[in-house]
């Protein structure tokens, strides 16, 4: 069973999640929150597998409440579900750790499927979210950095949603292999997660954006 948290202001959206996520056996809403700070908090007692974090809350911003979400309990994960897909908001929640960047006109089977792709270890965007991140690098940008043949190839299975056993088994390599590529991918491209690097590499065109 896959316990979720849900943080969002608006208490007609929260029941309206709950209603489309505890319909699935696999999936239950263990609480909610109506703004950043209390989702912290109940993050603490409750100990759920993914928190479900609206972006913009007059009670507290859901990118800072994402943070300190992860800093304080490695073992959850964070999906930001909002109505808002600009490219900054993108890259801060991106940059905070996020998991995934969903929008709240998804589909319930689409937001149940991405809940549990992102408790297996996978980046979820919505197809929106990721043409945003696209976009943004015909305006140009800085430099890229010089990613070897084989990070590239670790980095576009893990956008493909692979997780590192996986994608040691399709690149015929041990997964702490896998983890070492990552983590030099992670310095080079100046982010600190999965979710973070293939955002950067997409930016950067340094992976397929189709």
């Amino acid at each position: 069973m896959i316990r979720i948290l849900l943080v969002d202001d608006h208490p007609v959206v929260r029941e309206g999640l709950r209603g489309m996520l505890d319909v699935q056996p696999d999936l239950e809403v263990v609480g909610s929150a109506s703004s950043g700070p209390e989702g912290v908090a109940l993050c603490a007692r409750l100990k759920p597998d993914l928190v479900l974090m609206d972006l913009r809350m007059p009670g507290g911003d859901g990118v800072e409440a994402t943070r300190q979400v992860l800093a304080e309990h490695s073992g959850t994960r964070v999906v930001v579900l909002t109505t808002y897909e600009t490219d900054r908001d993108i890259l801060r929640a991106v940059e905070a750790g996020a998991a995934g960047y969903l929008l709240k006109d998804a589909s319930s089977r689409d937001l149940a499927d991405s809940v549990r792709a992102a408790v297996r270890g996978e980046t979820v965007l919505a197809p929106t979210v990721a043409a945003a991140l696209v976009s943004r690098l015909r305006g140009g940008g800085p430099e890229r950095p010089q990613l070897s043949q084989r990070e590239l190839e670790v980095l576009r299975l893990v956008s493909e949603g692979c997780t590192n056993s996986e994608v040691g088994r399709r690149l015929f390599i041990g997964e702490s292999t896998v983890k070492t590529h990552l983590m030099r991918s992670f310095g080079k491209l100046g982010v600190s997660d999965r979710t973070a690097a293939v955002a950067r590499a997409m930016q950067l065109r340094l992976l397929p954006t189709e």
